[in-house]
């Protein structure tokens, strides 16, 4: 089977500027150097000419092109703009009155740069192995997961409950319809040969070629983030309310067995989040974590268990500028339920004026924070009451991201101590097993 290829949003924009930094061919001619494009009339305005679409294809195998102004940790605290550069053919086309920028290459390039881009390369390579099979499995899982959407012609960009008590959303990446995936956090970051410069990670993809995750013999929809606090967490709880076997909770501790603490149950989850317990994520060790975590990354120190504090005045003019609705003073926020992992997937929101359940967690995090909270794995501490309004709010909290599938921050613990990838993949997915495709 020939290495399929994939298509990557990378910018979408009004006008973007770009290098060909070789010659490329477009529309007849050979082109290289600067170039400019800005949506006109409906269409794609370039050299003074209208097109629906344009296509740059790289004449010499090396050939690379740079983008500028590429916007990387959209909505997080650390985003930021770069230049960016990368190999493979350069699609522009048209979507929503903007220009849109894809990347189309193979499938083992596209994922060379995934794991450069995701962490720093220098960890061990077991590790890398075990990202590079969960990175292809992520994205093979997509694909079939977009073809179906096409099939069923599902246009929803999202999906979510709304009424006057509720509001329970949970994003994942079926917005996405003209091309496979997309370049930032929202998929897995892609951010071309701007990042991927280490042979580590060229010869663990080399290693691993071909190779997916399956359970039953479909391929996983292997999910990964930064770290799980402990105890992973199961997929219904962050996304659509459907069952995974092979994303269980599961304590990210040596020949740990399935988590026998209840942490959907209050007191269990207070006294999880408030102690910090053994677990391969729970280092401190700065070799580590700075062999995993790009610079912007490393802004984050404390994601094991970490703290949060607002002031009234604070938290109130977030949650009414995040969620557009006047709560009034916020008086109290309640979990109203928690998944496996201590994760919060409804939080009553109770203010001096109205009430409102929200979740999923994302949904969660976007709201208390102005970027994302690290987790949604929180409790809650009040300060003096001012008739009956709390002056102060501490959110104590565990973990980094939603917590399902590898903690990559556990994996590379994993890794340093000598793990093989096929270990450290069978920890995290359970029942799963290790399949070349091609």
């Amino acid at each position: 089977m020939k290495t399929p290829l994939i298509n990557v949003g990378i910018v979408n924009a009004q006008e973007i500027k770009f290098s060909l930094n070789m010659n490329y061919s477009a529309k007849g001619g050979t082109y290289r150097g600067e170039q400019s494009v800005s949506f006109k009339e409906g269409g794609i305005l370039w050299n003074g000419n209208l097109y629906q679409e344009l296509t740059f294809i790289p004449i010499e195998d090396d050939a690379s092109f740079s983008l500028y102004d590429v916007t990387i940790g959209i909505n997080f605290h650390w985003e930021r703009q770069e230049t960016q550069i990368f190999q493979g053919v350069l699609k522009l086309v048209i979507e929503e009155g903007k220009i849109t920028a894809i990347n189309i290459l193979s499938v083992e390039d596209y994922l060379v740069s995934v794991i450069s881009s995701e962490m720093k390369a220098t960890s061990s390579l077991e590790f890398l192995k075990a990202h590079a099979v969960v990175s292809r499995s992520w994205l093979y899982a997509q694909i079939e997961r977009r073809k179906t959407l096409v099939k069923k012609n599902v246009g929803n960009f999202f999906s979510f409950i709304k009424n006057d008590t509720e509001l329970i959303r949970w994003y994942d990446r079926e917005d996405h319809t003209i091309f496979d995936v997309c370049a930032d956090d929202h998929c897995q970051r892609y951010q071309g040969i701007t990042k991927a410069t280490k042979e580590e990670v060229v010869e663990a993809v080399l290693a691993t070629s071909g190779q997916v995750l399956t359970y039953h013999g479909n391929i996983c929809d292997a999910r990964f983030s930064k770290c799980c606090g402990g105890i992973t967490e199961e997929f219904e709880y962050c996304w659509e309310d459907k069952h995974l076997p092979y994303l269980k909770a599961k304590a990210d501790i040596p020949e740990r067995k399935d988590n026998t603490t209840d942490l959907t149950q209050e007191q269990n989850a207070d006294h999880w989040i408030r102690t910090s317990p053994k677990a391969f994520c729970n280092t401190k060790n700065k070799r580590i974590i700075s062999q995993i975590l790009n610079n912007y990354d490393q802004e984050t120190t404390d994601f094991y268990r970490w703290k949060v504090c607002y002031t009234q005045s604070e938290l109130t003019e977030l949650i009414n500028q995040r969620t557009k609705i006047d709560f009034g003073d916020i008086i109290d926020l309640v979990p109203l339920q928690r998944g496996k992992s201590g994760r919060i997937t409804r939080l009553q929101i109770v203010g001096s004026k109205r009430s409102m359940c929200i979740g999923k967690e994302l949904e969660i995090r976007r709201t208390l924070s102005t970027s994302h909270l690290f987790s949604s794995a929180f409790v809650v501490d009040k300060g003096e009451q001012i008739e009956g309004v709390p002056q102060t709010f501490t959110l104590t909290g565990a973990g980094w991201g939603h917590g399902v599938g590898l903690c990559q921050i556990g994996a590379a613990v994993m890794g340093e101590k000598g793990y093989t990838y096929d270990q450290i993949l069978l920890h995290y997915y359970d029942g799963a097993e290790i399949r070349t495709m091609y």
